[in-house]
């Protein structure tokens, strides 16, 4: 068993399809969704943990892709501009999995190890320079 972090980006048409409940029931796979949300404009956009064994998630992925699903493997909810940040790290003491940090005290500049975030959002509240931005 694998766990992926997907990033789904639905188009207009298929918001209201039951894809998740596809691909735990046909494909046998565990969902985790951290976050999801649909816009005024009627798109979609989820990031998930996918959890199986990988031909089945690899299947699985191939059936969401068919309804014109667009997916990153990564996670694309939450960016982290880097120019934008001034390294104040105001954000680190609200980040919880440590995806934003400091890797080298020297420098003091901050850090994001992208699959480390679980899309709790705090960053965006708690940076006063907006480095922190969301699809959500």
């Amino acid at each position: 068993m694998i766990t992926r972090k997907l990033f789904f980006r639905f188009p207009k048409s298929e918001i209201e399809k039951p894809i998740v409940y596809h691909l735990v029931k046909d494909y046998d796979l565990i969902i985790n969704i951290f976050r999801a949300r649909v816009t005024d404009n009627k798109e979609g956009y989820m990031v998930l943990d996918v959890t199986g064994e990988e031909e089945s998630i690899e299947r699985g992925v191939e059936f969401v892709r068919a309804f014109g699903v667009a997916i990153d493997p990564i996670n694309k909810g939450v960016r982290w501009i880097e120019d934008r940040c001034t390294h104040c790290t105001n954000c680190i003491a609200h980040c919880p999995t440590n995806a934003l940090h400091i890797d080298d005290r020297k420098t003091m500049r901050v850090t994001f190890t992208e699959e480390l975030c679980v899309e709790c959002l705090n960053c965006l509240s708690n940076c006063p320079y907006g480095a922190c931005t969301s699809a959500f």
